[in-house]
């Protein structure tokens, strides 16, 4: 047989063996074009979706919690919510007073199905029982924060300043024993101050806090439809309102009405954890 005839097939497969081999991509191709990340920032930043930067940095497949950059300031005369910078200025803080008496878990678990945030407000002696402590332990777990109002819910000026001190004191304490962590802040029963009850709060660490409005302590409005109407259409309600609920029948009962309806009005739910606290105020000053 001619020896070229043989040649001729090994020389073609040769030649597409060498075709294939320059046809296959290079392995690292594909990171050699940078990507372009587009960059869409909206002068308004939701506090929700600022919490979630803020709060949390993957790394390696686990996730690092970081300081949040607070959104929020509270006026301390008005005691409503300001936003800093481009925060959302359209929201309200939610606020349940007397916790945990007798509805507060039931609140709790309201509030945490429609992702809504809040601070509970306790008083010492609805958390003296081992009961009433695995319930303020799992409205805390749930990741709502813990606020100081007092031991008995007395009206501070009627007290000496020792008996002020173990008002607020041993609330911290308790709390602190339950949860792990000691309230930042602090309302007063009926809203009223001292000047030695503001002091010592501070000095705990804590804002002092009152409301813009609230009406489930008077006659008028204690049935769920008649709170769940005026907490949502009152013409006290604008941009940052405290609102004051309290441990109630009728405003457990009535509060997913009234957080539906709020946001049905634009308003946004404000984390309490987003407003600046007496830490941060001292940083920046």
């Amino acid at each position: 047989m001619n020896k070229r005839l043989l040649y001729i097939p090994l020389l073609s497969m040769l030649l597409l063996a060498s075709c294939n081999e320059e046809a296959k991509p290079k392995e690292t191709d594909q990171f050699e074009q940078p990507v372009e990340v587009e960059n869409n920032e909206e002068d308004v930043v939701p506090a929700d979706k600022q919490k979630e930067n803020d709060d949390e940095v993957e790394q390696e497949g686990e996730t690092e919690i970081v300081n949040q950059v607070p959104l929020y300031e509270m006026n301390p005369k008005t005691y409503s919510i300001q936003p800093i910078g481009h925060a959302n200025p359209k929201v309200v803080l939610l606020t349940i007073d007397d916790a945990p008496d007798k509805r507060a878990l039931d609140m709790a678990k309201t509030l945490k199905s429609l992702g809504a945030p809040a601070i509970f407000f306790v008083n010492g002696h609805f958390i003296e029982t081992d009961e009433k402590k695995a319930i303020l332990k799992e409205i805390h777990d749930m990741g709502f924060t813990i606020g100081n109002h007092t031991k008995t819910h007395a009206n501070l000026k009627t007290l000496s300043e020792e008996e002020q001190r173990e008002e607020i004191i041993s609330v911290n304490d308790i709390v602190e024993e339950v949860t792990g962590e000691r309230p930042v802040f602090f309302r007063a029963p009926f809203g009223v101050n001292t000047d030695f009850s503001r002091a010592l709060a501070i000095d705990e660490g804590m804002q002092l806090m009152n409301w813009s409005y609230g009406y489930d302590f008077e006659k008028e409005y204690m049935t769920k439809e008649k709170i769940a109407d005026i907490m949502v259409n009152t013409e006290l309600l604008r941009d940052g309102s405290n609102l004051l609920m309290h441990d109630r029948e009728w405003t457990a009962d009535a509060l997913e009405e009234i957080v539906n309806g709020l946001r049905d009005k634009g308003y946004e739910i404000v984390d309490p954890e987003l407003i600046k606290g007496l830490e941060d105020l001292e940083e920046g000053e």
